[in-house]
């Protein structure tokens, strides 16, 4: 593939970088809205912490199914393009008619059938970036793509907030139904082209659990992805209303301190990409003991903080430390699963983590209800108990001899094992 050629498929990568950041604006979404009390009141749902985490738990548990039974679908029958309209569509469709719902059960499957909807976008991502480079070029695109991710996260939380608060709760909803039909709709139909070279390598559904299955030290993996993931949901979920409510931070105050928790993780995730580079293969686990313990003493000082700016502090440093986590995940699944089904593993581990730790958000929120006064010290202690998690697989891993890891990893060969380095380091917060 020539230089010139190359370029061309950059416009595609820079689109899809645009869909991550708008779907991840849709995930925050929630999370800010059940700070607004004329959002709860329509909905039934005032003071009821339970249902409020609920409604990210049954978007994320839509996501983790669909991610795992829909991909094989969407790889085999509709392909990249295709399958972005009909995600990037529905998408549209379900976030216009969801402030237009009759009642908190029918605004829970809309959440659901928009976590489904957006299931598969990473796979799809991950097949336009193999079909359209060649593997030791795939590092940058799968690097920029995942950049939405946190962008998204970090730009959602302030421009929600500013909708809902200078306008009403229904101006977020339609407003990223526009977005989704306005921006990211055009940008499939111009830039994001159809199936490439390498489209005919699709693999089955049950190839996939194959290959995942086969991969050394799943239960340990899967457990730190769980764990990861179960950090970020909760902490997205409940960080805007623990500011508010908690720490009775202003409006704006509150946009701005969200906003910086999730740049420290995207700062702190090229960070550990670095770092992953400069780390021999069995050394790998380090950054899993350091972030978690980092992690879970943060979050532990933010529970017990008297200053309100002391626990503001603790939360960015907090992700700070979480964010060194994420490229370390890809990257052991990449020297543990058999050579040739690293993607089809990866994909298994993060759908199946996705499920899991959906039920963080209405763990979180039982929590908080059950702890009376000091009831959000109680749902903080959950995320520092997810990182107590990763710091205990992430020991057993350091003791462990490393010797399936990296035969795993030397049988793909030196060229390989460089280029599969560098696509997951910087791909540090692909859907973390």
């Amino acid at each position: 593939m020539t230089g010139a050629a190359a370029v061309r498929r950059w416009p595609g990568v820079l689109s899809l970088l645009v869909i991550v950041l708008i779907s991840y604006v849709d995930r925050v979404n929630v999370s800010v809205l059940v700070t607004d009390k004329a959002f709860t009141d329509h909905f039934g749902i005032t003071g009821d912490t339970v249902a409020q985490g609920a409604l990210t738990t049954l978007f994320l548990a839509g996501y983790g199914i669909a991610a795992f039974f829909l991909t094989p679908l969407y790889e085999t029958v509709l392909g990249v393009r295709r399958g972005l309209f009909v995600s990037v569509g529905l998408w549209a469709l379900l976030t216009v008619v969801s402030p237009y719902a009759s009642g908190a059960l029918v605004l829970v499957v809309c959440r659901a059938l928009l976590g489904a909807s957006e299931g598969p976008l990473f796979s799809l991502k991950t097949m336009y970036v193999r079909e359209h480079f060649p593997p030791e070029r795939a590092g940058k695109p799968n690097a920029v793509s995942s950049m939405g991710v946190s962008l998204g996260t970090a730009a959602g939380l302030p421009l929600v907030t500013y909708l809902v608060y200078r306008f009403d709760w229904h101006a977020s909803f339609l407003l990223l139904g526009l977005l989704n039909a306005a921006v990211g709709i055009p940008l499939v139909w111009l830039f994001v082209k159809g199936r490439g070279a390498r489209a005919g390598e699709r693999t089955s559904f049950g190839q996939n659990l194959k290959a995942a299955l086969r991969t050394p030290r799943l239960g340990v993996i899967l457990l730190i992805e769980v764990a990861t993931l179960a950090y970020l949901w909760g902490s997205t979920a409940w960080l805007p209303s623990y500011l508010l409510r908690e720490r009775h931070f202003s409006i704006a105050a509150m946009g701005a301190v969200s906003s910086l928790t999730f740049l420290m993780s995207l700062a702190s995730g090229f960070l550990g990409g670095w770092l992953l580079d400069r780390l021999p293969a069995r050394r790998l686990p380090v950054l899993f003991v350091a972030g978690s313990l980092g992690t879970a003493c943060c979050v532990v000082f933010v529970i017990g903080a008297d200053a309100a700016w002391a626990a503001a502090a603790g939360l960015i440093l907090a992700n700070g430390f979480w964010g060194l986590q994420g490229p370390a995940i890809p990257t052991l699944v990449q020297h543990s699963a058999p050579a040739g089904s690293v993607g089809s593993a990866y994909g298994t581990v993060n759908g199946v983590g996705n499920l899991v730790s959906a039920l963080m958000p209405t763990a979180m929120g039982w929590a908080i209800a059950a702890g009376g006064g000091n009831g959000f010290g109680a749902g903080f202690g959950l995320l520092a108990g997810t990182q107590l998690v990763t710091l205990a697989c992430g020991t057993w891993l350091l003791l462990r001899p490393a010797g399936a890891q990296v035969a795993a990893s030397s049988s793909s060969g030196p060229a390989s094992s460089d280029s599969t380095m560098e696509c997951s380091s910087l791909d540090s917060n692909r859907a973390s």
